[in-house]
């Protein structure tokens, strides 16, 4: 298709790279993630980076030739929530890759320039697309006010949350199924890790495990990254009474939920939507070395294999084709897809048009 011309306050983006996120391979699989449902074609994708090919009136922040990190979430509208500083809560937010609006796999992107970030000359371009699940952990920490020195469980040792070195904590403790992310936890800085087995039966006796690994009373701060029913009640378990439990993965619509517990010991139960103002603190890490992203890229490939990368994360972390949610096994592998140059297709930011 035509590539075309950008409107004022837009940048035309020639994609580099854009890694495969847990709802991409959940989308392409099952069409549907909670309550969003995939009604037409979409181009998946929201973790990418590229270079400004055009600006559009008005645009100063960058010019041609820049290299950008992109911000996926985009509000439409000037909502309470935008004028809050929660644009990421407004329920007209234009999100790449999330029913109905297309993403970024694909050649040439037109977004707002506003939601562009030129690139420190140290951060590359496929570090850059791991800024948007790093966004993921810096919003996690914030909602659950992590501290230097706060003890957190970390439950499911997925992309966003390996990305621990951002809780400034030195007690950081990982659950999970998988030994291989374990281990890249632990390689990431966890302080000790413990494996979760595959049909675990009592949360109160996992939690006593984190305890008793905690050395403590339990976790000050708790990151649920699974969205698993055990898990959620395994980290309320494990969190210490005045504590705060955030829930970041998303799984089935309902779960049980130890709430008689968690009201007892005033625990802070507390959600995630994505994140709000992040990428300059993302890119910030990763310019100061502060966080190291490069070790979460573990395949390539071209867009013209880019059924093959799905069908390779599908493998390596499987989804329960019984249930079309999240599963702990797929929050943590990344691919990133290099463009060629040729054959452009275009995907653009679209207002919606009111009916009068």
């Amino acid at each position: 298709r035509q590539v075309p011309e950008v409107n004022p306050g837009e940048v035309l983006i020639k994609m580099n790279s854009v890694a495969i996120c847990a709802t991409d391979v959940i989308y392409w699989q099952f069409g549907k993630l909670a309550d969003y449902v995939i009604k037409k074609p979409m181009v998946l994708g929201h973790e990418g980076s590229g270079v400004i090919q055009k600006v559009g009136c008005g645009v100063t922040n960058v010019k041609t030739g820049d290299k950008v990190a992109i911000e996926p979430g985009v509000p439409r509208d000037t909502d309470d929530y935008v004028k809050a500083g929660r644009y990421n809560l407004s329920p007209t937010i234009y999100f790449c890759s999330s029913p109905p609006d297309d993403g970024l796999m694909c050649r040439f992107f037109v977004h707002k320039a506003d939601y562009v970030y030129k690139l420190p000359d140290c951060v590359s371009l496929e570090e850059a697309a791991l800024a948007e699940p790093l966004s993921v952990g810096i919003h996690a920490c914030r909602r659950g006010r992590v501290k230097l020195g706060c003890k957190v469980f970390i439950c499911g040792a997925g992309k966003e949350l390996d990305q621990c070195r951002l809780t400034l904590s030195d007690d950081r403790f990982h659950s999970d199924f998988s030994c291989e992310r374990l281990e890249k936890a632990k390689q990431m800085g966890a302080s000790a890790t413990i494996k979760v087995e595959k049909c675990p039966t009592c949360p109160i006796e996992f939690a006593q495990k984190v305890k008793t690994a905690l050395g403590c009373s339990g976790a000050e701060v708790t990151l649920e990254c699974t969205g698993a029913e055990f898990c959620v009640q395994a980290g309320i378990y494990a969190t210490r009474s005045g504590g705060t439990v955030v829930l970041v993965g998303i799984g089935p619509a309902s779960v049980n939920i130890p709430v008689s517990n968690a009201a007892l010991r005033e625990l802070d139960i507390r959600g995630v939507l994505r994140y709000t103002n992040t990428w300059p603190m993302a890119l910030a890490m990763m310019s100061t070395k502060k966080v190291d992203v490069k070790p979460m890229i573990t395949h390539r490939f071209p867009l013209e294999q880019a059924t093959e990368g799905f069908e390779t994360s599908k493998k390596l972390a499987p989804c329960r084709k019984s249930n079309p949610g999240p599963h702990p096994h797929i929050s943590t592998f990344k691919y990133n897809l290099s463009f060629p140059p040729s054959n452009p297709g275009v995907k653009k930011y679209k207002k919606p048009v009111k009916n009068s």
